[in-house]
C-alpha cells in the first residue's frame, strides 16, 4: 500500500485538481437495497474532468456466478487501460452516495498493484455542498493507457477460507449489511438467498463507521475495530456482494490494521450455497 493516506477530503481533491498526475474517477453504481439508500442513476454531474469506471459492466467477471465477482487480472488490466491510466498517477475515486461503491474502486485497483489510490471522503455529495466545480458528465474519447497488472491475491478470499477461519477462530469475519439482514429479521434483495449470517461472524453495518456522509476520524474507527477485534486477528470483510465490505476494508485502513482481505462472493454466494451453515436457520429449509 502506497504510504500517502487512502482518504481524501473535497478541499484537498480541490487543490490538486491542476496537478498533470491527477486521474478521478467516478465509480457510481446504484445500491442493490434501494431502502438503504437513496435509489441513483448513473449521475449527469461529475466532479471536472472525472472518468466513469464502472463497476457493473466492466469491472467484474461476466461469467461469474455471482454479482460484482473480481475479473482476471489480464480483464482488469484491459478494461483499466481504456480509462488512460498508466499505474505513475494519483487516482482518486469517488461515488454518487458519498461512500458506497468507491472503496470497492479503491480495493480493486489496490489489489490489481496501482500504489497511489484515494477514496473521496463524502464522494460527490460532499463536493457539490461545499460548492466545488462540477460539470456535466461526457463520453469524451480517452487515450489508452498501458498499466499492468500485478495481483495480490491475498486481498481476497473465497468461501472455503472464511469457513476454514470460522471453524479455527483465526480471523474475525465483519458482515456490512444492514442488522436487520444480518440477524435475518429482513429478506435478502436477491432471489435464492437465504436471509441471517454465518456462524462466527460479526455484525459491522457500514453505515456505523459513518458521520454526516463521511467516514468517522481515525481515532473513533480505531475505537470501533478495537471492541469487535479485542486481541487483534487477521480480519475478513464481506457484505451483500462485495461491494461495501470494501467501505470496512478501508476503515480497518485508517485505523492502522493491514492484515485485511475481502470475502469477494459475499453473502450473495454464502446465502445461494445450501451447503454452508447459516444461522438463524430458516424454517423453511
Amino acid at each position: 500500500m502506497h504510504n500517502n493516506t487512502p482518504l481524501i477530503s473535497v478541499h484537498e481533491l480541490k487543490s490538486k485538481l491542476t496537478q498533470q498526475n491527477l486521474l478521478i474517477l467516478d465509480a457510481s453504481m446504484p445500491p442493490v437495497v434501494p431502502q438503504e439508500q437513496p435509489q441513483k442513476c448513473w449521475p449527469n454531474t461529475i466532479i471536472p474532468n472525472a472518468k466513469r469506471m464502472d463497476i457493473e459492466q466492466n469491472f467484474c467477471d461476466p461469467s461469474a456466478s455471482f454479482p460484482h465477482t473480481l475479473p482476471s487480472p489480464q480483464a482488469f488490466e484491459a478494461a483499466i487501460r481504456q480509462l488512460g491510466i498508466n499505474g505513475d498517477e494519483h487516482i482518486v475515486v469517488y461515488d454518487d452516495l458519498g461512500l458506497f461503491s468507491a472503496a470497492r474502486a479503491w480495493w480493486m485497483l489496490t489489489s490489481m498493484g496501482h500504489e497511489h489510490v484515494s477514496v473521496l471522503d463524502g464522494g460527490l455529495p460532499a463536493w457539490l455542498a461545499a460548492g466545488l466545480p462540477s460539470e456535466k458528465a461526457n463520453t469524451n474519447g480517452i487515450a489508452k493507457g498501458v498499466f499492468t497488472s500485478c495481483f495480490n491475491a491475498l486481498m481476497f478470499v473465497n468461501y472455503q477460507q472464511v469457513a476454514t477461519y470460522l471453524a479455527d477462530k483465526s480471523h474475525v469475519i465483519l458482515d456490512a449489511r444492514a442488522s436487520a439482514r444480518f440477524l435475518g429479521q429482513a429478506p435478502e434483495p436477491r432471489e435464492g438467498v437465504r436471509s441471517g449470517h454465518m456462524p462466527g461472524a460479526v455484525s459491522l453495518p457500514y453505515a456505523q463507521l459513518m458521520r454526516d456522509g463521511l467516514l468517522l476520524p481515525p481515532e473513533e474507527l480505531v475505537r470501533e475495530f478495537k471492541v469487535l477485534n479485542p486481541d487483534n486477528l487477521p480480519m475478513v470483510t464481506t457484505c451483500g456482494s462485495g461491494i461495501t465490505a470494501c467501505i470496512l476494508a478501508l476503515a480497518a485502513n485508517l485505523a492502522g490494521y493491514h492484515d485485511i482481505a475481502v470475502y469477494d462472493g459475499s453473502w450473495a454466494e454464502w446465502g445461494s450455497l445450501t451447503e454452508l451453515p447459516v444461522i438463524p436457520i430458516s424454517i423453511n429449509t
